[in-house]
């Protein structure tokens, strides 16, 4: 046990008390962010996704060491798989608390088709098998029009069916317990809901033999396998694990949408998800955590602020708003990569590892 652990298990009135104030804040996000517009509230909900798919990424790349380039396909499947059990694409109508298990599991058997093949190969090597695997899903999504209709190709799947229990419905605004929600407010605390627990259950497979088992792969697999480490299992694992985060949260990205197509799970989405990670600290759930904030409000926050800034100095706009954000993006990102090679909060394992090859 740590000596912070330590100092909190001697004062667990703070500890009680910070809980509340985490919970308290949380809570009035929303609140507070509609003051400046619905758009802001459903900006929170993307964040929160992006949080859902980083801490899936972070099983495969942070715990088990194997780079995915790839992962958005999985986030892509989850999706098509609410979209086509949820719209009149088919004609099925079913609820939400069905299809995202279903998505859930045919997220996580691709991510063992895509494991199976690719169990021998580390670093280079597999980052480009897996960024062919999610061009591959892509391709797929945007060509299974013909003969058979299956994904309406570019076109994508409209209508798609919100979340409902009863006769609580996600996309409409009514009150609920004397407290007026829209649609985007009720999806925030639903998604607050899903990445609680997924953070738990991280926490857990992070403490656990498996966890363990990971980390034993990501630093040197040979010596795994000759403590009697089923490498094997264990990648596959990984591999099925991680899928299935990305599978819920693409059919929450779905439900939310309303609309989906093949362009909203491009390369550039993988990689983005990918810089969350290492930006965060590859390995560290909570560094993961700020690196998905950081990486999907400060974007936002330029592309409000570029404009109007151009046209009170200049009076008109001179460069797009989109090509000074992306550049003001990348030069964050080179100046962390710089001085925080490891990440904002690196895990301690990869402190080491740094401290190491610096001497």
């Amino acid at each position: 046990m740590t000596e912070h652990a330590k100092a909190w298990r001697r004062h667990p009135a703070v500890l009680w008390t910070g809980i509340v104030l985490i919970a308290l804040t949380l809570i009035a996000i929303p609140f507070v962010l509609v003051l400046a517009g619905t758009a802001w509230v459903r900006i929170a909900n993307f964040a929160i996704l992006y949080v859902l798919l980083a801490l899936g990424l972070n099983i495969v790349v942070g715990f088990a060491g194997l780079l995915d380039l790839g992962y958005i396909a999985f986030y892509a499947v989850g999706a098509y798989v609410y979209a086509l059990l949820a719209s009149p694409h088919f004609g099925l109508h079913l609820p939400f608390w069905v299809i995202l298990p279903i998505g859930a599991g045919v997220a996580a058997l691709f991510g063992i088709l895509l494991g199976a093949p690719t169990l021998k190969l580390r670093g280079d090597y597999l980052a480009i098998v897996t960024l062919g695997f999610g061009e591959i899903i892509r391709i797929l999504l945007n060509n299974l029009s013909r003969p058979v209709n299956i994904t309406n190709g570019p076109q994508g799947v409209a209508r798609i069916d919100p979340f409902q229990i009863g006769p609580f419905d996600f996309s409409t605004t009514n009150a609920w317990l004397g407290v007026t929600l829209n649609g985007p407010m009720k999806y925030y605390y639903l998604l607050l809901a899903c990445v609680l627990v997924i953070i738990g259950v991280n926490i857990r497979l992070q403490n656990s033999r498996i966890g363990r088992a990971w980390e034993a792969v990501r630093e040197d697999e040979t010596a795994a396998r000759a403590m009697g480490i089923d490498t094997t299992g264990i990648k596959l694992l990984a591999f099925a694990m991680g899928a299935t985060f990305g599978g819920v949260a693409g059919g929450m990205f779905a439900a939310i949408q309303t609309f989906i197509s093949p362009e909203s799970f491009v390369l550039v989405e993988s990689v983005m998800v990918v810089a969350m990670v290492v930006l965060g600290g590859m390995g560290n759930i909570w560094g993961v955590i700020l690196g998905a904030l950081l990486l999907s409000f400060v974007p936002e926050l330029l592309r409000w602020t570029v404009e109007p800034f151009q046209r009170a100095v200049f009076g008109r706009q001179l460069i797009e708003p989109e090509v000074i954000r992306m550049l003001i993006f990348g030069l964050a990102l080179v100046l962390v990569m710089r001085f925080r090679p490891a990440g904002l909060l690196p895990s301690a394992v990869r402190q080491r590892e740094l401290a190491e090859q610096s001497r």
